[in-house]
């Protein structure tokens, strides 16, 4: 579609709260938006959707074009997306289904909208199906009603705990199944799946915004009014440091769709967890006290309340 056309259709989506008329009218439709593979930049798109029991189901079909349609390919590169329901906006985890959940969730859409079997003719590639979740790990919940700068952190610190907990139940679950079914001569095990390197592509560009933001923002701030904790953020630092080493070994092996290296992948997230969760453990123990009256969100300016006084 022209971008002029899928503009006017934001437009109308937004001002309507989701209803639209044209081609679209009376259908399922929601925005998507998407963070660029190569330019960073976000992009809205009107997709169809499909629902499957709680699950939103997107098909990548560009009415049966050759090639995957470019958002597609922006949420293997950032797989978390914003999405705009009806009135609702929220983030979610975009996971490509693979194998036979592909084929099944491919059926129930072509059921659902039997356009997308046209689509499916027209074309040689395989059409993905992507799965919207929450971006939240199941049983996810924050520290309670955000008050504080305090709070605000270890809002943060356990979603990071809770994202990587998840990703590890189901590497380990992954490695249990294989060990269940592979024998002596077996066939070769198979790579990691799409639902794990999503996630964990999520947590890791959520952690390096969030220790990038701690060390341009949130360190220095602190800093000001304690200088005797010179030492701490010295050490706070260089595990970041220690992090990021980890985290770009993760990076190199999520690059590709299928996770080449499952023991290797295994080890380095190992890793990640032993070290991230003792220096989320000290930050907790020797910051986050200090943050307790810092209100949040933060108020407007002394100055600007004073000039409306």
């Amino acid at each position: 579609m022209p971008t002029s056309f899928n503009q006017s259709v934001i437009e109308e989506f937004r001002a309507n709260e989701g209803k639209v008329g044209g081609p679209f009218e009376g259908g399922d439709l929601l925005l998507l938006t998407t963070t660029g593979a190569r330019s960073g930049t976000e992009r809205t798109t009107p997709l169809g959707y499909v629902r499957h029991g709680e699950l939103l189901l997107l098909v990548g079909s560009s009415l049966g074009a050759p090639h995957h349609p470019a958002w597609y390919h922006n949420l293997l590169a950032h797989p978390v997306v914003r999405v705009e329901l009806g009135a609702r906006t929220f983030q979610a985890l975009a996971v490509p289904a693979e194998g036979d959940r592909r084929d099944e969730l491919f059926a129930h859409a072509v059921r659902a909208s039997p356009g997308y079997g046209d689509y499916q003719a027209r074309t040689d590639r395989v059409l993905p199906v992507v799965v919207l979740e929450r971006a939240e790990p199941d049983g996810w919940a924050g520290p309670g009603e955000v008050r504080t700068l305090a709070d605000k952190v270890m809002e943060v610190h356990t979603w990071l705990r809770g994202q990587l907990r998840q990703v590890k139940g189901e590497v380990d679950a992954h490695f249990a199944e294989r060990a269940a079914h592979q024998g002596p001569g077996g066939p070769p095990a198979p790579g990691l799946g799409l639902q794990i390197r999503q996630r964990c592509l999520a947590f890791c560009q959520a952690l390096e915004f969030h220790h990038t933001s701690e060390d341009g923002h949130l360190f220095p701030g602190i800093a000001r009014y304690h200088p005797d904790l010179g030492d701490t953020f010295a050490r706070l630092r260089d595990e970041h440091r220690t992090v990021a080493r980890i985290q770009s070994a993760l990076g190199e092996l999520l690059a590709g769709i299928g996770i080449a290296e499952p023991q290797r992948f295994r080890a380095e997230l190992d890793r990640m967890s032993a070290e991230l969760n003792a220096h989320l453990d000290y930050e907790e123990s020797g910051i986050v006290p200090l943050l307790a009256d810092v209100p949040w969100p933060p108020g407007p300016p002394a100055h600007a309340a004073a000039d409306r006084s």
